[in-house]
């Protein structure tokens, strides 16, 4: 698979994992509709499909290379969504995530039995 499609993914179940989050947000934060649980838990369930389409023999790996990405979509949510700029500090973070979900998914590896 291409880094394109491996970044696809993951940008696919972060915002499936966010958008479910965020209804039971919705629900228990901001007093919505419990209704709003009802396509919370189905986004939930794309998130996990998506996840194991991830190219990796290696479960923890998969995740771990995720969370990165998941941390810049949640920063996009909270600007797009939530209507707040995330501020330098987030930025800064956020960019260090990224680059250590980078060397987790793209560095060279060798088969080890």
């Amino acid at each position: 698979m291409t880094s394109f499609g491996t970044l696809s993914i993951y940008m696919g179940a972060a915002l499936a994992e966010i958008a479910g989050c965020f209804a039971f947000w919705a629900w228990m934060r901001q007093g919505a509709s419990a209704l709003w649980l009802v396509p919370g838990l189905a986004s939930l369930a794309v998130f996990a499909w998506l996840l194991t389409l991830a190219p990796s023999d290696l479960a923890g790996r998969a995740y771990a290379a995720y969370g990165g990405v998941y941390i810049a979509a949640s920063l996009l949510w909270l600007l797009t969504v939530e209507g707040r700029r995330p501020d330098s500090w987030d930025l800064a973070g956020a960019a260090i995530c990224v680059l250590g979900a980078g060397v987790i998914l793209f560095a060279p590896r060798t088969l080890v039995s």
